[in-house]
Formats: structure tokens, sequence, C-alpha cells
């Protein structure tokens, strides 16, 4: 059965829907006057239904566009029509393939830009949507169908250098302003459209169930009724009826449930009953449908509840939602577009092949980078019956309705539109500032203490006062609202500048820390603190996390401590994506304001904190949390209507500047463990040790050595950034999600790793029967040997051989490794005293992409973990033996055999080398604390088997001995894992002359490990004052060489 939900109009609107708290929903073509949206009853309910209703949208069927669209499909060819389903990323598309390919569609993922320049102009984005829009109409198509671009402008045209940036929905929800929402879609859909862009990916209708969830901030509210009301007004606000003369087709998403999963976990599974999914997370689509919304996005997350029936599983590859529910019961007649390699998640599908998600009703791929792969194989999936024919001119038929209501069709060419890369076009900071006024929740005010007094010497602090990357947040220049400065935002105000703007510049001092001033110099401190910057994937707090704020940002309750209780007043402003836990914070904190993510105009903060010049109130306090607050560190989830809701400040909290309220001194403990952990017993491990997940998990953070710095290189946060030294490269790639990886590409001797400033005891892992487990793709197999590593601080390392098992994984697929770290305790890893919980190592040139890095208690077990027996150096033909009676290894300043000199620092600069113009070898061993050695390798193994009853011969000659007193050593390496002679003392030549060395090879061998073979030696000679004894040493080597 059908139930009818009609919203053509205020009086259906006011009968259907409803928001608590909220005023008005708003109706037709968006021409109303501000008065008359404001004025605008509210509803009271929500319509609680026993099915997915059926919605009639503000946008009708029209018979002669459909005949129109029925005679173009029909004349189309299945290139064309697959052609019209894709959409390729811009970096991965040229003007002249979306000609050659029929493309439908381009977008531009978070931090990509027109020739990747971050700081592109309106002119460049115009201009290649022109480029791309002209090439789509000279296809040799018998009908011109134009491209399309679509963009996230989440909270506004957030990809645009220069664009004005509105509070993130979470602030909008608390803003309790519908008609507000509506204004602010009008304003993004004026800035999509001066570039160009003709779609924009939102609103997000996520009703979100648990805060621990990184895209809490994208969501309006925990409440479906706050998200049905502001989800109808702004698709009216971007869309509307195409009659304006700037609106872009708008986006529902992500459908369906992607705020419900499991803790939070971004593209997790949501575990709702049918009743809750249909009246708690459809509630946002049926106000959005009715309003016309032409697009739906499925979404990443999975829908099972097995106790109640429930197998949805992917949303991308599910045909009873995406089809039964969507299209059928619900009557959406638009088109669906998948996310960001959304169907590459579907069981038996790949990134660039999904018969499964385009069956289930996914019309349009976006596919930003195997587009062509994704062609091909749809065109042969068509052909050989694996996707019908008819499901094809379905998704074509849809997408062309869809282009034809928003006048793509009659459009002009980009460049000749209407304010066609206007720069001017993308502000819109009056409307941001109210916004953000509008948006402030006022937690604590003891004493009435705001408003403040203009004029009044103030101290601010705080790391967030003067940080518009923190205060803009995700989907801000960059996907991740990570690698901006100040400077990357010309048309912005800080909320530093808000305040200085608001009581006068020289009224105010800024200090960070709040550590280098007299608080008593002033009359009120003013802390900004909070969140810094995450978008999906990243901001997830997950399991082993807690809400707790100073356990992710320990400076913040830091500074607060360095001003408070000095008899001066502090208001915090808290700057974050969702509710967290701050009692520590509020109890040193005399008024307490919550800013969410206010975007651009931080003077939007200092036109609230501080009265008028005649003292009188400027403007009030009206913010009304639309998320509970919690009082503990794990009450999550917490969300009004729970059986046992007991928060700390309730849903529609938020007080006004007349309210006189005491807060009472607030509990300060917090969990020791995360809120999906328990504690284990006898030292075991039960939770996940996360290393890398889209972002380094600290204390770990990624890195990159080699011989050019065996020091090492960060990685860092910024996704679009290329680390690289001579002989390794990093980059961000995608393995499971979107900019989830990073793919390493050697072409010589080098590291990649993670590693913590200091050791601590994971013994409980090795306990646990735990691995380590990442997520890998092979794009390049290993032309040498490649090493993985555990190290318990250099030079305690267990080593094991991953050379057969990175060779037998097969190219560009995806596999999860999961290796026993009882394989690398069996090496000489000591687990009381981690590091480095993952190293790679090779000296050949090889390329692979490594996701998800962690260590899982008692993945040693399954049937799929490695076998620590299979992880040793693949069976190879010796080398041909080096013949006698004597071979060379350095002589007159070269190296033979390709072998290369290297030197290795535990500080990066403690030894050092020349090759001097005689021909010598001269090596520095610095006063500097240090240890080091130099050696020779970076070649193919040598057989030096007819020198086994040798000697290595050298010639020394010692300048200075330093402190040392234990003397010089030599070492050998061969192939393998921990192959070696070990350490060889060699005795303290006397300084000041030149001396011949010569060491038997039995000697030399008489302590080696058992895999040592001189017949595939690696390193054939190392040299070093002895370990912890080589301050100050310095010595010259030459005529290196082995004889019989």
């Amino acid at each position: 059965m059908h139930y009818t939900f009609h919203l053509s109009g205020r009086r259906g609107l006011i009968a259907a829907c409803s928001a608590a708290l909220l005023a008005g929903c708003g109706g037709g073509s968006g021409s109303e006057s501000l008065a008359e949206l404001q004025a605008k009853a509210a509803p009271t309910t929500l319509v609680q239904y026993p099915d997915w209703p059926h919605i009639s949208s503000d946008i009708p069927s029209d018979a002669a566009t459909e005949a129109r669209i029925q005679a173009i499909v029909a004349g189309m060819t299945l290139a064309e029509k697959v052609g019209q389903m894709t959409q390729p990323e811009i970096k991965s598309i040229t003007p002249a393939q979306v000609t050659q390919y029929y493309i439908g569609s381009v977008l531009n993922g978070g931090g990509s830009w027109p020739q990747n320049n971050k700081h592109a102009l309106s002119s460049d984005w115009v201009k290649l949507a022109d480029d791309y829009w002209m090439a789509s109409m000279a296809t040799d198509a018998k009908v011109k169908i134009p491209v399309i671009w679509g963009t996230d402008a989440v909270h506004g045209h957030g990809n645009v250098y220069g664009a004005t940036l509105f509070p993130h929905n979470i602030g909008l929800g608390a803003a309790n302003d519908p008609a507000l929402v509506r204004r602010i879609g009008q304003a993004v859909a004026v800035q999509v459209a001066s570039t160009g862009i003709d779609w924009s990916f939102a609103p997000t209708l996520a009703v979100v169930r648990d805060d621990r969830w990184g895209r809490t901030y994208e969501g309006y509210s925990e409440d479906p009724l706050i998200v049905n009301k502001y989800g109808y007004e702004m698709i009216k606000g971007l869309q509307g009826d195409f009659a304006r003369p700037a609106t872009v087709i708008a986006t529902a998403k992500h459908f369906m449930g992607d705020g419900g999963t499991d803790q939070g976990k971004d593209q997790g599974v949501n575990m709702a009953t049918k009743a809750e999914m249909v009246n708690i997370h459809g509630q946002g689509y049926y106000s959005a449908l009715g309003a016309g919304a032409q697009t739906v996005m499925a979404s990443f997350n999975s829908w099972t509840n097995e106790a109640a029936g429930i197998t949805v599983g992917k949303m991308h590859g599910s045909k009873e939602m995406l089809t039964d529910v969507l299209k059928t019961k619900i009557g959406f007649d638009g088109f669906v577009i998948g996310d960001w390699n959304g169907h590459g998640q579907v069981p038996g599908c790949s990134d660039g092949s999904c018969a499964q998600a385009i069956n289930a009703g996914v019309d349009m791929i976006m596919v930003p980078d195997q587009w062509k792969a994704f062609i091909a194989n749809t065109i042969t999936q068509v052909q050989n019956g694996a996707i019908p024919l008819a499901r094809i001119d379905d998704a074509v038929t849809r997408i062309l309705r869809v282009k034809m209501r928003a006048g793509i069709f009659s459009a002009k060419r980009p460049l000749e539109r209407l304010n066609a890369g206007d720069a001017a076009q993308l502000q819109h900071r009056v409307l941001a500032r109210e916004a953000v006024r509008k948006s402030l929740v006022l937690l604590k005010n003891e004493k009435q203490l705001l408003p403040l007094v203009r004029g009044q010497k103030v101290l601010v602090v705080g790391k967030s006062a003067d940080n518009l990357s923190n205060q803009t947040g995700g989907w801000s220049l960059t996907w991740q609202g990570t690698s901006n400065t100040n400077a990357d935002f010309p048309n912005a105000d800080s909320i530093l500048a808000g305040i200085k703007a608001a009581t006068g510049a020289a009224n105010v001092v800024y200090s960070e820390t709040g550590t280098d001033v007299n608080i008593s110099d002033f009359k009120t401190v003013i802390a900004v603190i909070g969140e810094t910057p995450y978008a999906e994937g990243v901001g997830d707090i997950g399991k082993t996390g807690t809400l707790e704020h100073a356990r992710r940002y320990p400076e913040d309750l830091a500074v607060l401590n360095a001003v408070s209780g000095k008899g001066v007043p502090v208001v915090t402003v808290l700057v974050t994506g969702r509710p967290v836990l701050v009692n520590k914070e509020i109890n040193r904190s005399d008024a307490f304001v919550v800013a969410w993510l206010p975007g651009t105009e931080g003077k939007g903060v200092g036109d609230v904190l501080y009265r008028t010049y005649n003292g009188k109130v400027n403007f009030d306090t009206v913010g009304k949390l639309s998320f509970s607050w919690p009082k503990a560190g794990c009450q999550t989830p917490l969300n009004v209507g729970d059986a046992a809701y007991d928060p700390l400040f309730a849903y529609g909290y938020g007080m006004r500047y007349a309210d006189q309220k005491t807060l009472a001194k607030l509990d300060e403990s917090v969990p020791t463990l995360g809120c999906g952990q328990t504690a284990g017993g006898g030292g075991t491990a039960t939770v996940d040790l996360e290393i890398f997940n889209s972002t380094d998990k600290a204390p770990f953070a990624l890195g990159i050595g080699s011989p050019e710095n065996w020091g090492g290189t960060a990685i860092g946060s910024d996704l679009n950034a290329v680390v690289s030294h001579a002989t390794i490269k990093v980059e961000t790639t995608q393995i499971n999600v979107q900019q989830d990886a990073k793919k390493v590409s050697w072409t010589g001797t080098g590291q990649f790793y993670s590693q913590a400033p200091s050791t601590s005891d994971q013994q409980g892992y090795l306990n646990a029967d735990g691995a380590l487990v990442f997520d890998t793709i092979v794009h390049k197999l290993p032309d040498g040997l490649v090493k993985l590593r555990v190290d318990c601080s250099y030079p305690c390392i267990g080593e094991v051989d991953g050379t057969t098992l990175f060779s037998t994984l097969g190219l560009n697929s995806k596999h999860t490794v999961k290796i026993p770290l009882a394989c690398f305790a069996a090496k000489g890893t000591d687990f009381s005293a981690i590091n480095t919980p993952i190293l790679v190592y090779t000296e050949k040139a090889f390329t692979a992409s490594f996701a998800n890095i962690r260590w899982v208690p008692g993945a040693a077990k399954d049937a799929d973990a490695v076998a620590c027996e299979t992880l040793v150096p693949p069976t190879a033909a010796l080398p041909t033996p080096k013949p006698g009676p004597s071979y060379s290894m350095f002589s007159n300043g070269l190296v033979s055999d390709g072998f290369k000199i290297n030197t290795y620092s535990t500080n990066n600069v403690h030894t050092t080398y020349s090759v001097l113009p005689s021909g010598e070898l001269a090596l520095n061993f610095a006063a500097d604390g240090g240890d080091g050695l130099l050696f020779f390798n970076d070649s193919d193994p040598i057989n030096l088997v007819n020198f086994a009853g040798g000697k290595l011969e050298f010639e020394l000659n010692v300048s200075s001995y330093g402190s040392n007193s234990g003397g010089l050593v030599v070492k050998m390496e061969s192939a393998g894992t921990n192959c070696t002679t070990g350490d060889v003392l060699f005795g303290r030549p006397a300084a000041g002359g030149w001396q011949t060395v010569s060491l038997p090879l039995s000697t030399l061998t008489a302590a080696k490990t058992a895999c040592f073979d001189v017949r595939r030696t690696s390193v054939p000679f190392a040299i070093f004052p002895k370990w912890g004894d080589q301050q100050g040493v310095q010595f010259q080597v030459r005529n290196v060489r082995f004889t019989q």
C-alpha cells in the first residue's frame, strides 16, 4: 500500500511535515519575501508511516518532455548511453575524452581544482566548465547532450578560492530558522552557477544517531523533525522549480541511513528496524523529494539487522532500496547517482565493473578514475545479458529527464551565461554572518558575564582564535579541510578579527597558549578552542576513542588551565563539528558558547559576544541545541526520545542573555578506555590497534626513509601532497574509500613506515594472537627482495621477507594481508618496546598501495593469515662466483659491481663521508650523541664463495678516535632476514698513518646468523666505531678487497 505525502504548497506542507522548535516549511518557487518566509507557522508533529510513503513532487512529469526523451534514447547507440551514465573526476578526464566517450557528467572531488591550482579563480572554473560543455556538444551523436558538472558545495562553494563559506549544517540546525536555510541555498546556487557548474551534491539529510561519526557536522540534527524541515527548504533554495536565473540541480543524500551506523562508523552498518529506517532516516527524503529534488545519491553504508530479518547489505547494490523503495514506492522519477566508487564496495564488483549496482538502480556511476574500464565492462555486460538494455534505457531516460527539467538542453555555453566567472557572485558575507550569529548556542553564563562591554582590555587565547582552517572545518578548499592557512581564505574573518572589530584592535592581545602574558592586565579572557578539521572516515572517533575533548585535544585544556582561576573571568568559545564532553573546559569557564564550525565569517561571533556601544544587547543568543549534549565520555548514542535520556544539556537547550542560571561544578571523571573497548585480562589486547586509516592514528605517523634521509620524512596530513626522495615516492590514492590509501613507488633503496615518537608496551597484542593487518594493491611486482619489519627502536627489529607474498597477490586487485605478530617476535621484535608497528623496505623497483593498517587481536588464527614459514626469500639461482685470486671492492674512489656507498645515522646527521681527490674514503662520526655506519649496498647480491677461506683486507688511517675506547667494527650481510656476520670488532689500530687490516673470513663469519650466506652477499663491507662509542671518530679507508 502507498501512503501519499503531498507537498505542492504551503497547505499540504503544514499538514504533513513538522519540526519541533522550528519555524515554517516554505513552499513554491522561492519568490516569497523574507517576512513571509519567517511568518510561516511551525507544524508540531511528523507523520509516522507504517510503510514507505508515496511522494508527489513539486516538479511534475510533462508528457511533451517524456516524448522528446523517448525519441532521443531510441536514437542513441549503446556507447552513447553508457557514456551518459558515467561520471569521471576532472583530474582523470580531458575535454577531448568527453567527446570521445559521450560522457554525461564530470565531478570535482574535494580538493580538486582546475589545473590542480588551489587558488584557481572563478574565471578558471568557468573556462574548464566551458571546455567540457563544448566537448560534449562536439560528439557525433544524433542529438548533442550537454555534460553536467557536479560538485560538493555543502556549506558554500567550498572548493573555490575566495568563496563565502557558511556554517556547516550542524550550526544551521541550531539556528532554528528554515527561512535562513532557503536563503543560504539560494546564495550557494548563485555561487555554483557563476563558475559554470550545474549541480551540487547537497543537502545531506542524515539523521545522526551516534556523534562519534566523522560526518556529524554534515547533519542538521539528531531529530528527523529538523531534517525534514530543512531538507525541503534547502532543495527550494538550491533548485526551486528552476524558474530563477541562477539555480543548480540539488541532491538528496545519502540514501539511506548513513547517519545511523553502528558506533558511528563511516560507511558502516546501520542496524535499524524497518520502522526506524522509515520514520527516522527517511524523513528528510520525503520533504526533499516533495520539494522536487532531482537527484538522490546512494549511500556507502549497509543496512543489516538479522534479528529483524533485514539483509539489505550495501545500498549501492540494493535493488530493494534503490528501485523497489525509492523509485517505485516513493515514486522518485529523477536519477540516482552513486557515491565515490561506492559501487566498488558491492560484493563481486570493482571500481571498474559493477553490473550489480546498475541493476540495483544506480543510474549514474561516480567512477573517478577507472571510468574507461567501467564503460568497456558495462558495454560488454549489456551485450552478454548481464545488464538488461531496458535498465540502461531507464537510467538514460532519467538522466535526460533531469537535464531537460533543469534547462541544461536550452542553456547557453558556460562562458556566455549570466555572471559567468564573476568573482563577486561568490560573496555572500552578510548572509553568512547572520547565519553565524543565529547558530551560536550559549551553554553557561555565570553572573550574566555575556554580552561583554566594548572597549575593555581583553586577552584572547586558544589555537582556533585566528585559524580559518579550524573555523571552516572539512569540505573547505580541501576534502578534509586540512593543509589550509588563513591566506587560503582571502575574503574571510577569523573569530579573533571579529573580536577586534567589536571591541577595538587596540584593546585585544592574542596569545595562543596564554602562558606568556600577565592575566591580571585584562578585564576578560576569551578562549577559542576546539576540534581541528576532518571529513568522512578521518573524523570518526571509533570504538577505541571517547567523546572527551581533552583526550583528543589536550592543548585546549592546557590553555584554559593557564588562564582560569586567576581572578579574571573566562569566556570560552568552542569550535566543533559535534557535541563533545567538555566538563573540564566548562568548569574552567565563566561563560561557554558553542560556535560549531562557523565558516568564513568570524565577525558573527564578535557581534554576539559584545554589547552595543550604549550597553544594550547587540544580538541575543538564539541558537538551540539540535543535538543532545553528553555528560560523560561514552554517553553515546544519545538522542532525544531515548528510554534512559539523561544528557548534560538536552535537545533544544540554549540560554538567552536574559536567563539567570547557575551551573554547578560538573563531574570531571572520564573513561580510561574507548567507548567500544573492554578491558582485557592477563595482558591480552581486545581491540584493534589502529595505525593508519585514511590518516595517521596517534601516536603513530607515516614516513619514508632512504639513503637521502634515513632519519625520515613525515608524510603528513595533506592529501594532495606528494612526498618523495630520489628512490621512493608516496602519494594519496584509494583502496576502499576516497583518498584512504598511500601509494608507495620505489625505484631503489627506501622504506615506508609508521612510527611513534617513543616506545610502548604492546605485548598484549602478541598474547592475543594478533596480526599486522593491512589492505593493499600491488601495482608493480617487486624487482628485488621486500622486507617487512616491526621495530622496537632500531637496531632492535624483527624482519620477515615479503617478496613472495607481494609477488603472488596479483596486480591491481585489493587484498587484505594478515601477518601474525609472532612471525616478527621470532625474528627479534621485543613487543614490550614497540615504536614502529610496520615498516616496508626494498632496494629495487616496486609499487603498492596501503590502507587501513592496524594490529588485530586474534587475526593470527584466521584461516587467511600468512604462515610464518612462508615469509622467506624466494629461491633464486646463485650469482656467478667472483673469481680469484683477489676481488677489488673499492679502489681509487670507485665501488665495484654497481654497489653504492651509503650511511646510516640514528639522528640522520651523525655519519658523513667524502671521497677524497686521491681516491680514499674519509669518514666522520660526529660528537653529537648519535650512532651510525658506512656500508656498500644497492646492488644485486654477489657470490664470494671463492673467498670463504680467504681474507677481507683494506687500508686504514685513523685521524682521531675522539672519545672512543672500544675500537672499530666491520660486518657483512647477505640477502634474507637479518642474515649477517654480526658486528666483528677488529681492534683499535694506532692513529696517525696508513695500516693494512687483514681479517680472515672465517673470523668474520664465526658468529654469523644461521641464514648468512656468503654466496648471496648483499652488503660486502660495512665499517663503524663500536656502537655506543662513536663520538668524534675520524678515519680514512682505501683499497677494500677480498683475497684468496
